[in-house]
Order: structure tokens, then C-alpha cells, then sequence
């Protein structure tokens, strides 16, 4: 189903059981599979791909790779923005999620069961493995990670190339490095070797 006053442009797949909410635009060339939502208001621009299966596989004592089937699907609610080339994975079962207001942007990697929380940005080349779990308006720079299986608490900020190791549960934070510690520390220990480097 499409909503009104939506713009789809050239060479879009819209999958089997689709759901697109009014006024969202779809630039060329992307991908929505089959039983996942778009919501209203949301902007997603070329090459992106919504529903493609989640990386899922069972090893055996051969060391062969089976694949598990992926059942769920993806969510995106309204007055979201994806950008070009990003991918978002179904889940295994029940549903990827991007709430509200999200801001994603280029190359971004999105785990199956992941949850990214309202109004979070994304910068360019963060990836977020499987079922990690992002509060409310998070702040990732370019080329942040976070492990998965984790919960982050809302209202945090990850300096570009941040490691995401372990669950965040403090708010209000500022963070960098890997493994990630809080930014000012990070910013003492570079200080320290960049003065060992000049002796």
C-alpha cells in the first residue's frame, strides 16, 4: 500500500505486503523487501536497501555455515531520513526498528533487531551489529561501531571512529576511542603520546 502525495522515483522495488505512509519520497534505485513499513513524512535517497536478510547462520562441527531464515521485517517510522546506500536488515523475528526522526546518513549498517531510538544521527560508515538497542536522540559520528546485543541509554554523543563495547546506561555522556571511554580521557591519552612521539 501507498500513502498520497508520495514521489517514487525510477527503478524502486517495492516488495510483497508494503507499507508507504503519505508524503515520504524514494529516490532511484531502492530496495524495500517484501512486509516491511515506511512511514509518513520520511526522505530515503538512492541505492538504499530495507529488509535484505539479517546475518544469520548456524555453524556445524564442519565448520559448514547454514542460513537461518529471517521472519521479521523492518519498521521505519515517520519523519525519517536514510541516506544514500544504507542498509537496513530484516530481523529474525519481529522487526528491525527506526523510530521517529532518525537521521541517517550515507553507509550506514543496520543489524537485524536493532533499534534505533528517536531522533538519533548517524554519521557516514557506522555499522550496528545485530539486536544492539539505541536510546533516544544518540549522536554517532562517522564510522562509530557498536557490538551487538547492547542498550545504550538516550541523549549520548560518540566521537567519530568510536568502539561501542559494552552497554552505555549513564545519559548525557560524551564518549570516543576504542574501546570507547569518555571523551575527555581519550583526549588525555592522545595528548600523552603525541608528547612521546615529539621526545
Amino acid at each position: 500500500m501507498i500513502g498520497k502525495n508520495c514521489t517514487i522515483l525510477a527503478n524502486v522495488y517495492v516488495g510483497a505486503n508494503v507499507c508507504i505512509g503519505d508524503n515520504t519520497i524514494i529516490y532511484p534505485n531502492v530496495t524495500i523487501y517484501r512486509d516491511c513499513k515506511v512511514g509518513r513524512d520520511c526522505i530515503i535517497h538512492a541505492g538504499v536497501v530495507i529488509g535484505s536478510d539479517g546475518f544469520g547462520f548456524a555453524s556445524n562441527k564442519r565448520g559448514e555455515h547454514k542460513k537461518i531464515y529471517q521472519n521479521g521485517n523492518v519498521v521505519i517510522e515517520d519523519d525519517v531520513e536514510i541516506g544514500s546506500n544504507t542498509t537496513i536488515d530484516r530481523a529474525v523475528f519481529g522487526s528491525t526498528m527506526i523510530k521517529q526522526g532518525v537521521r541517517l546518513d550515507n553507509l550506514i549498517q543496520i543489524g537485524h533487531n536493532c533499534e534505533i531510538g528517536e531522533y538519533a544521527v548517524v554519521a557516514a560508515q557506522s555499522g550496528f551489529a545485530g539486536s544492539s538497542i539505541i536510546g533516544r536522540s544518540n549522536v554517532f559520528g562517522a564510522q562509530s561501531g557498536v557490538s551487538g546485543h547492547l542498550k545504550i541509554a538516550p541523549f549520548n554523543t560518540f566521537a567519530a571512529r568510536t568502539g561501542v563495547t559494552k552497554n552505555v546506561d549513564v545519559s548525557g555522556k560524551t564518549f570516543a576511542g576504542f574501546p570507547f571511554m569518555d571523551h575527555k580521557l581519550w583526549l588525555k591519552i592522545q595528548g600523552k603520546i603525541a608528547r612521546l612521539v615529539k621526545e
